[in-house]
């Protein structure tokens, strides 16, 4: 196994870890891109919004896997869910996630 290998093969153990106790998938992505294609059963919010929906993500008590285009912004959102005590990976690229599910 390979350097590369043991960083994206823990990284996808982890979302599979998420996937398997119940983590809501968070697309962080523009309204616009979301009406272009999403996740099936996928919660909608925009990451420029993601600081007025904190409340509401810790009531649903789950944990989350994030995504978005590309996993930039998933990651960004991923961290600063983490940082509210909100349990959260960054799952990176819609498509890719979704081929995973």
């Amino acid at each position: 196994m390979g350097f590369l290998d043991f960083l994206f093969g823990a990284k996808k153990r982890q979302i599979q870890y998420f996937l398997e106790n119940g983590a809501v998938i968070l697309d962080v992505r523009t309204k616009k891109e979301w009406d272009n294609g999403h996740i099936e059963n996928a919660v909608h919010i925009p990451l420029n919004e993601l600081q007025n929906h904190v409340e509401e993500l810790k009531a649903m008590n789950k944990p989350f896997v994030v995504c978005c285009e590309s996993g930039v912004r998933s990651a960004k959102a991923a961290k600063f869910l983490n940082l509210k005590r909100i349990e959260a990976t960054n799952g990176g690229g819609w498509v890719s996630l979704r081929k995973r599910l």
